[in-house]
């Protein structure tokens, strides 16, 4: 069963920097895209950054310039580099993990780690 533990969430002031990561354990297939969600209160969740399994990036507009998304295949782990944050950027963060394997999907999830930017 494929378990997905984050890491590096906390609190941080406005301007500031935090690294979150993610690893995967427990998978018998590889992984494709994987992917940073947030959810601030109130609001739905939302993707904000994305990696395919050959390092294609795409990026929310808010958070273009500010964070990184980058992926190490070979210990199944994704990193987001968060920089200049903002106090819109608090939220709940969870890791995503699609796979494609003998035609069926899977969708996995982190348990989510609290990031919070204060004024």
């Amino acid at each position: 069963q494929v378990q997905l533990v984050e890491s590096g969430g906390g609190l941080v002031q406005a301007g500031g920097s935090l690294g979150l990561s993610c690893a995967a354990s427990g998978t018998t297939f590889p992984l494709a895209t994987m992917a940073w969600y947030r959810q601030a209160p109130g609001k739905q969740r939302e993707v904000v950054a994305r990696i395919t399994s050959n390092g294609g990036t795409d990026y929310i507009d808010s958070v273009k310039g500010r964070f990184t998304i980058s992926r190490d295949n070979a210990k199944n782990t994704i990193y987001l580099q968060m920089n200049s944050l903002k106090p819109e950027d608090t939220g709940v963060y969870y890791c995503y993990a699609g796979a494609l394997w003998m035609q069926n999907e899977y969708h996995y999830w982190g348990q989510g780690t609290q990031v919070t930017v204060s004024s």
